[in-house]
């Protein structure tokens, strides 16, 4: 009997890119194989020379359809089979495979924001929720809305075979966060990539639409980030190897802030736990930094780091192939 496979694939959208998906029906036995779209209607390709290719490189178990369904998430490439311009993933892979001995290890705390009716869910029409405080990891009606999704989201992610690794609600009202990982430099990127497709499909089902707006609501509310917790065996081994990694960050800040998620600007802000966009800096259990190094992590002499700037709608695929090669080059001795 004949399966379905939901295709999922990053568009050419800027400066933010957008997740696509369609189902294709594939002969019971069959691999999901390399299959087409329409680049026109995605930014991706002129009308006048439209094809794009989808090439799998990563199935899934579907947990929404169930059965022998599947999820597919594929990377673009153009008509000669080479990796599409929009195609992140590619530049990542070679720098996993260049670093590959360090065994960069990644977790990746994913914070998003439900709407409902245009604004963010369990925010009174015309008007504003009592101050933040209670929201974060609260519990009840007057404190948590979305919940619902939340675990649903949860169970599909866990079905589907995905390293999440823990859920929360956030500071501000209708704001979460899940986390994916630890997993490699590629393989952390994919999995974020459709986690939050369950995300925003699961959300669909409630009526209710998940953004990853680094800013959601202007003013004292908090924005939304994608905090990367980064390691590798020299800094799983010692404390000298961590310092270093947060002292490699540093030398080319600017880099990254400019590849971390468009209007980064408007969270990084010095308030509400960040460090300014146009500074650099990092400590130990600070949230006010740049780069935070855990409490344990200086406690035990070894362990990760977790770059605070990522904006919530950054591209993993490009953040883990910067804080690689920023981190291991570094440690190499190689010129950064």
């Amino acid at each position: 009997m004949p399966y379905r496979a939901e295709y999922i694939w990053i568009d050419g959208q800027k400066p933010t890119a957008k997740l696509r998906s369609k189902t294709k029906i594939v002969t019971e036995g069959e691999a999901p194989p390399i299959w087409g779209f329409d680049g026109s209607s995605t930014e991706q390709a002129p009308g006048s020379s439209s094809d794009c290719v989808l090439r799998p490189v990563m199935v899934k178990p579907d947990p929404i359809r169930g059965g022998s369904d599947l999820l597919v998430l594929a990377e673009v490439l153009d008509i000669e089979l080479e990796p599409h311009e929009s195609n992140t993933r590619a530049a990542c892979r070679a720098t996993a495979e260049r670093y590959a001995g360090h065994e960069p290890w990644f977790g990746i705390e994913q914070e998003y924001t439900f709407y409902k009716d245009g604004r963010p869910h369990g925010w009174p029409i015309g008007g504003f929720p009592a101050p933040q405080g209670g929201y974060y990891c609260g519990v009840g009606a007057d404190e948590i809305w979305g919940r619902d999704i939340v675990e649903a989201h949860t169970k599909a992610c866990i079905d589907a075979g995905i390293s999440i690794s823990g859920t929360n609600a956030e500071v501000m009202i209708g704001q979460w966060e899940f986390q994916v990982g630890p997993l490699g430099p590629v393989e952390a990127a994919d999995e974020l990539w459709m986690a939050r497709w369950l995300l925003y499909r699961i959300a669909e089902d409630f009526d209710v639409s998940a953004h990853l707006n680094p800013k959601p609501v202007e003013g004292d509310w908090n924005g939304a980030g994608a905090h990367t917790n980064f390691s590798t065996n020299q800094m799983r081994d010692n404390y000298e190897a961590v310092i270093a990694a947060c002292e490699a960050l540093g030398k080319k800040a600017d880099v990254h802030i400019q590849h971390y998620g468009a209007g980064i600007e408007r969270r990084l802000t010095g308030l509400h736990e960040t460090a300014p966009w146009t500074e650099y800096n990092y400590g130990v259990s600070d949230r006010g930094a740049s780069v935070r190094i855990p409490w344990q992590v200086a406690k035990e002499g070894k362990g990760y780091i977790e770059d605070r700037r990522p904006n919530a709608n950054c591209d993993p695929y490009v953040v883990t192939r910067l804080i690689t090669e920023t981190v291991c080059s570094y440690l190499d001795g190689e010129p950064i």
